[in-house]
């Protein structure tokens, strides 16, 4: 199995097949707009700009399940976005990243790389990086900078 056997929902309301995403490098976020966290937005976006040519994409996830800190609807998760860290990367619909109602592809992403809390999602902003094969080759924990995972971008970039 590979990322690209999941279909997700758009934010429309329709489902995406990530198969759309075959032989690009993604960075998987769960993001907040009312989080302590969602700062990593402009670092997340730093690293889209530097590297999208290069076959970069980063899929954003709203997710409510910690402390209701991922209000709102799509369009005002949007304008937040838009307005405060002028973010261009792919948003989908809002997701459960943990627990009975966890979405088929964050269980898929846990069963592959476990965290701090084993295999439960710890916070908003946890971030998967997956090859150009559609493999979960890194987890990074929800306090990791975007910065901080530069190096293992570029190194996944150039294989």
């Amino acid at each position: 199995m590979t990322i690209y056997d999941f279909t997700v929902i758009a934010q429309d309301g329709s489902p995406f097949s990530l198969e759309a995403y075959r032989g690009q490098v993604l960075l998987i976020v769960n993001t907040a707009t009312s989080c302590g966290l969602t700062p990593q937005y402009q670092g997340l976006q730093e690293l889209y700009e530097r590297y999208h040519d290069q076959g970069f994409e980063i899929l954003d996830f709203p997710c409510n399940q910690f402390m209701g800190q991922a209000p709102g609807s799509a369009e005002e998760i949007n304008q937040f976005c838009s307005l405060h860290y002028q973010t261009s990367f792919p948003r989908f619909a809002k997701i459960k990243v943990n627990g009975k109602e966890a979405s088929p592809l964050y269980q898929w992403l846990k069963e592959q790389a476990s965290g701090p809390l084993g295999s439960r999602i710890e916070w908003n902003f946890a971030k998967f990086l997956i090859n150009r094969q559609g493999q979960v080759v890194h987890r990074f924990s929800s306090k990791t900078d975007p910065q901080a995972i530069e190096a293992s971008l570029k190194e996944v970039l150039s294989d």
